[in-house]
């Protein structure tokens, strides 16, 4: 399936602090990478070849926002994970909101500054 949006990054400051926080609050898991030639380093959410791809990055020329573009992450479970956040070292933007059909989203603050969404389908 092809898909407009093939890859994402989220900016980070301290990616093992980043990681942690992702691991903690959605269960994911990552591959390390490291661009020699940049200097820039990469954990990339594992996934198969067909879905949207994505990372946290450790790049000097992109800083972590909270109030620009708004990427949403899967989650399976969205009212375990929302109950992590705190303890991962995040905050909750926006609570559980129904959206209807499509299912439910939250906004949350990582470590690092950036918002981000969650969606959980019904």
């Amino acid at each position: 399936m092809t898909n407009t949006i093939n890859w994402f990054e989220i900016p980070t400051t301290d990616l093992d602090r980043a990681s942690r926080f992702y691991e903690t609050v959605l269960g994911a898991r990552f591959k390390r990478e490291h661009f020699d030639g940049t200097g820039m380093q990469m954990a990339v959410f594992e996934g198969d070849e067909e879905s949207v791809r994505g990372a946290l990055i450790d790049d000097k020329r992109r800083k972590p926002v909270a109030d620009g573009a708004l990427v949403y992450l899967h989650a399976h479970d969205l009212d375990a994970s929302l109950a992590r956040i705190e303890q991962a070292g995040g905050g909750v933007v926006m609570p559980k909101t129904d959206i209807g059909p499509p299912g439910f989203i939250a906004l949350v603050r990582d470590t690092e500054g950036n918002v981000v969404g969650l969606h959980a389908p019904h």
